[in-house]
């Protein structure tokens, strides 16, 4: 089974929404060029332009954020002050994206008048640079990452992500409520994010609006944390297995044995995936649960429907050999 869903990659993201999502965990603070904080960085990777300070720009990366470090700060500083100006309005014309400075270093006028003057945000972040280059290239990484959105909800049993997907009306939401009454955890309710980290692993979220709610019928909106406690909801978690709730008909296919493996592809990456019939007096929530632990067996090389399986032909085996 396919995703229906459309697969959507950020080809750019702001500086805004960079400096805004990650300013404490980066420890950035915005100096100067605040006008440029709508432009847009194009690129996940840094780029230290440790030649393009020095006035050689073949090959320069002007479509990523700019790291400068100790050695770009001390080579400006060497310069005379009309030198020094020259070669950072050559950089800035360049229509870069932002400027960053490492390590706390202190930025002088000429620095905060080109990068006011040029539209460019001049950032400072205290951390060093080889640190901040690694943090914000994973966290541009997230940023750029393929996503895709999911009429479904998403929950955490012990430790397994399980999206719940079906027809509307079918009850994820309600078994989702089971769910967390029994001590699992809500990431999100009738509309999931999921994102391709890494292009190996697919996190599912919540809009950030909607966190920690969900719609019962004929009961209205609730709020998990409340009721549950703050340990009911999870920001954010891997989708491990994917469980579809169909309604049951007479004389319709059912997985008996289980020993047919189905996957379910999100974002182009294949996913277990089980089919669950709902009809009257199925405790779905259970069913959810034991399919969650059936995934993680499985995952530890423990498959109950293989097991049986040879189980049972050794048996026949053995009956044979008796008849014989």
């Amino acid at each position: 089974m396919s995703d229906p869903a459309p697969d959507t990659r950020p080809e750019s993201v702001s500086v805004r929404e960079f400096f805004d999502s990650f300013k404490d965990m980066l420890q950035m603070e915005l100096l100067a060029g605040g006008e440029g904080l709508d432009n847009m960085i194009s690129e996940k990777s840094l780029n230290r332009p440790a030649l393009a300070v020095t006035g050689y720009f073949k090959e320069f990366a002007h479509r990523r954020l700019q790291l400068f470090g100790a050695g770009e700060m001390a080579y400006l500083a060497d310069q005379t002050a009309s030198a020094r100006e020259k070669l950072l309005d050559d950089v800035f014309a360049k229509k870069i994206p932002a400027v960053v400075v490492s390590r706390g270093l202190p930025a002088d006028d000429i620095l905060l008048k080109l990068a006011d003057r040029h539209r460019v945000p001049l950032i400072r972040t205290q951390l060093k640079s080889k640190d901040f280059s690694a943090e914000a290239t994973v966290l541009l990484e997230e940023k750029f990452a393929p996503r895709t959105n999911l009429h479904a909800t998403l929950v955490d049993i012990k430790g397994i992500g399980v999206l719940l997907r079906g027809a509307s009306g079918v009850g994820k939401s309600e078994c989702a409520l089971a769910l967390i009454e029994r001590g699992h955890s809500l990431v999100a309710d009738d509309y999931v994010i999921v994102t391709l980290i890494a292009d190996r692993e697919l996190q599912g979220t919540s809009k950030e609006l909607n966190r920690g709610y969900m719609e019962c019928r004929g009961i209205g909106i609730i709020n998990v944390a409340s009721i549950f406690g703050v340990r009911s909801v999870r920001r954010e978690k891997r989708v491990d297995l994917v469980v579809t709730f169909v309604l049951w008909q007479p004389g319709m296919d059912e997985e008996r044995s289980g020993l047919e493996v189905e996957t379910f592809e999100i974002l182009g990456r294949k996913v277990a995936h089980m089919t669950i019939p709902v009809r009257p007096g199925r405790d779905m929530a259970r069913l959810v649960e034991v399919a969650a632990m059936v995934h993680a067996l499985r995952g530890m090389g423990h498959d109950s429907a293989k097991e049986f399986s040879d189980r049972l032909i050794q048996f026949m085996s053995k009956d044979a050999e008796k008849k014989a």
